[in-house]
């Protein structure tokens, strides 16, 4: 109806004739006679009402003409629903419904063409646009890369994280160790530290890094992860479940890095993740360098610069510091375990629960939202890490007698038992041993005061023999008063309680 229309514009406007109007429109000057006369036996005049219909124009032009194809028509519904299976191809039901059907059947070519515009009557797909600086899309590459250790040969595989910027498709690509939470953390701040600034929003995959429920509606977002988008104030949308359109730009970024990244990598060998990164940061600055059709030839950089860039927020002072979240119960010794190691929190929450915040330097303990307790991280096993604030005061009082404590205690009651007291010291292997043995000599001074202890020391010392059980023997069967003992003053060997080699005999 275009050609019709313009060949009567031509006729009855600017009077053109039937051979001017074939060369204008590069069309048969019997289609143009044609057309003419066809018109001018309908009695019509020029120009057409502005509510003519130009279907009915077009019938009334070429009565009769069948505008159906004579092909039988593929049943697209069945069609469609075989291609599902695994093995199935379009050649293949084209060459089964051209057998049953012969001459009747369309092409394989009509065939195809028919079959994607069924295909795309069935559903609709809103297209999105993309503002300034507005959305960061990312996701991980199907395919790994090998890394190869040199000294054993064992392969292990590196995930491909890939983000891209909405407006611009500016694309970072970096390696990873996997996809665990750390790796995914410490790759979005990276990619935020190469943009150089953040965006408006963060639209990721639906992987458990990321997302610890998935839902159409309202995902639960991990709790690192958003804490991680907390700290760069930049709020996550993770696409809906099985909708791969929500992000279709990093898709399409996927196999953009899988084909012009990865596949010229494939023949390389890498021994460590630091030199697998190094060649990919070269091709991704090749791939951002890249003139794309549609944008004039602008490269992803430059549109990056003139669209993006100037739209992103500035990054915070500090880089987000990986943290990870647990919740633990206090156990008796009011301690809580991360990493097998032990941390203390205050005594009165025994049997609690409480939440650990755990950077790489530092271990926060939350209760009820508030902030109870911090410790520096130790990377130390199966230790306990305790500040005396936590303890009872029994215990706290019991953890400060210290080996000076000891020694002043000591010092109290006598040179016999300053000497007892360095004499264990030095006998035993390690200091809290020493301080125990110490704690129960000394404490005997409570049942049976300083002089007595003292003596008792004194004997303890004659007979090079320093253990609590023999000093609490001396003073329960009272041989601290047979003889006065001096400090350093040696047992008589002769006295009544000596029987002497003729006692056998």
């Amino acid at each position: 109806m275009r050609i019709y229309m313009q060949i009567f514009q031509l006729k009855f406007e600017r009077h053109l004739s039937n051979r001017q109007i074939a060369l204008t429109l590069n069309i048969a000057r019997s289609t143009v006679n044609d057309l003419v006369v066809r018109f001018n036996n309908l009695n019509m005049q020029w120009p057409l009402p502005d509510d003519a219909s130009l279907d009915a124009l077009d019938k009334a032009l070429l009565p009769g003409r069948n505008y159906r194809t004579q092909r039988v028509i593929p049943d697209w519904m069945d069609v469609n629903i075989d291609l599902s299976n695994k093995g199935v191809t379009k050649q293949l039901l084209w060459q089964e419904y051209q057998a049953e059907h012969g001459s009747s059947a369309l092409g394989y070519t009509q065939f195809c063409n028919h079959y994607r515009a069924w295909k795309g009557q069935q559903r609709r797909s809103m297209r999105q646009t993309h503002k300034a600086g507005e959305k960061l899309f990312i996701d991980f590459c199907g395919p790994t890369m090998p890394i190869v250790n040199p000294d054993t040969g064992e392969i292990r595989r590196a995930a491909i994280f890939v983000a891209c910027m909405g407006a611009s498709n500016y694309t970072y690509i970096e390696a990873c160790e996997g996809q665990d939470l750390e790796s995914w953390l410490l790759a979005n701040r990276r990619c935020l530290e190469f943009l150089g600034g953040v965006p408006d929003m963060m639209v990721p995959d639906n992987l458990k890094s990321a997302v610890n429920k998935a839902d159409r509606y309202e995902p639960i977002i991990n709790d690192s992860y958003q804490a991680f988008g907390q700290h760069y104030g930049c709020p996550i949308m993770p696409a809906r479940p099985y909708k791969p359109q929500d992000k279709g730009k990093v898709e399409a970024a996927v196999l953009v890095v899988e084909r012009w990244v990865l596949f010229r990598l494939r023949n390389h060998t890498f021994h460590t993740l630091a030199a697998l990164n190094q060649a990919i940061k070269v091709l991704m600055h090749d791939l951002n360098q890249r003139p794309m059709k549609g944008y004039n030839g602008l490269c992803r950089a430059e549109l990056f610069v003139q669209v993006d860039a100037p739209a992103l927020s500035k990054l915070p002072q500090f880089p987000y510091e990986y943290t990870q979240f647990k919740l633990a119960k206090v156990a008796k010794d009011y301690h809580v375990a991360f990493d097998n190691h032990w941390y203390s929190v205050p005594h009165a929450l025994v049997d609690e629960r409480v939440e650990l915040v755990v950077s790489q330097r530092l271990v926060r303990i939350r209760f009820k939202g508030n902030v109870i307790a911090r410790h520096v991280r130790s990377q130390k096993r199966y230790q306990h890490t305790t500040e005396s604030v936590h303890m009872p005061e029994a215990h706290a009082a019991y953890k400060g007698a210290t080996v000076e404590r000891n020694r002043r205690w000591a010092k109290r009651i006598g040179p016999n038992a300053v000497q007892v007291v360095h004499a264990i010291e030095q006998s035993k292997a390690h200091v809290e041993q020493a301080q125990r043995s110490c704690q129960g000599i000394l404490s005997l001074q409570k049942r049976y005061g300083e002089q007595r202890l003292e003596r008792a020391c004194g004997v303890a010392l004659s007979q090079a023999c320093y253990t609590v059980k023999f000093i609490r023997t001396v003073l329960q069967n009272g041989r601290d008063n047979v003889i006065d003992f001096a400090p350093n003053r040696p047992i008589p060997t002769h006295h009544d309680n000596v029987r002497g080699a003729d006692y056998y005999s």
